[in-house]
Order: structure tokens, then sequence, then C-alpha cells
């Protein structure tokens, strides 16, 4: 499992595995239903990417998505 904790460590990942998949932007766009710029945008970590549009690009990557909500979270203060 990897942890991604900002959106360049994500456009990292995506990058990384879409061309461990021999994939091209410009494939990988046509098979999320997305822009290819969007793509490029993405994997250069841009922060204003829509969360709708990423799922789709993990989605056919085959990337799943773990949320964990152990309440390990530093900036989170908790009622007595």
């Amino acid at each position: 499992m990897i942890t991604i904790k900002n959106t360049e460590q994500l456009g990292s990942l995506i990058r990384a595995e879409r061309k461990r998949l021999k994939v091209t932007q410009k494939d990988l766009a046509m098979a999320a239903g997305t822009g290819l710029r969007f793509i490029i945008e993405l994997e250069r970590g841009k922060e204003t990417t829509r969360i709708g549009n990423i799922f789709k690009v993990l989605q056919a990557l085959g990337i799943k998505v773990l949320v964990d909500s152990s309440g390990n979270h530093p900036d989170r203060t908790r009622a007595p």
C-alpha cells in the first residue's frame, strides 16, 4: 500500500502506473473519458483537477483507493 499525501505524489503514481502498463497519455484520456490536457495536468500534480475525473483515471489504470479514518490524523482535535 502507498500513502499519498499531496497531488504531486498522486500524479507521480498515475504516471508511473501508466508507463508500467505502456499506455500513452492520449490512450489513458480516451479510456477514462477525459481530455488529454487533464491527464497531463493530473500527472504534473495540478491541485485544481476534478476529483470525479481523477477516479475515472484511477479506475482506467486499475488503481484502488482506500481511505483510513483511524483517528490518527495529527490535525484532528478530540472532544473530552
